[in-house]
């Protein structure tokens, strides 16, 4: 397995997703329009954002917890099972920690 071009993936994606959350940020602390119909449009937006910051967040988290296994040696291997989780799956979850049989 090619751990430099895996933590490549996860770092680059990584430092993608920081910099959104901080657009995601600055969009959340911009002021509110004074008119009432622009201020629900704008609150429904926020909310839309606030939702997509989470998941962005604990993505962030996953990929830190993938690099703290590549560093430890434990990356690509199972953390319920322990066997080795299949390239495929890597390629399309980089920073999954699960087989697809214990993800299920």
């Amino acid at each position: 397995m090619d751990f430099a071009a895996r933590r490549q993936t996860l770092e680059a994606r990584r430092i993608a997703l920081a910099g959104h959350l901080l657009e995601v940020e600055h969009a959340l602390d911009a002021p509110m329009p004074k008119d009432w119909e622009d201020r629900s449009s704008e609150r429904q937006g926020d909310e839309v954002l606030e939702t997509l910051g989470l998941h962005e967040m604990e993505e962030l988290r996953q990929i830190d917890a993938a690099l703290a296994r590549l560093v430890e040696g434990s990356y690509g291997y199972c953390q319920i099972c322990g066997d080795e989780i299949a390239a495929k799956r890597l390629d399309l979850l980089p920073a999954t920690p699960f087989c697809s049989g214990c993800a299920s």
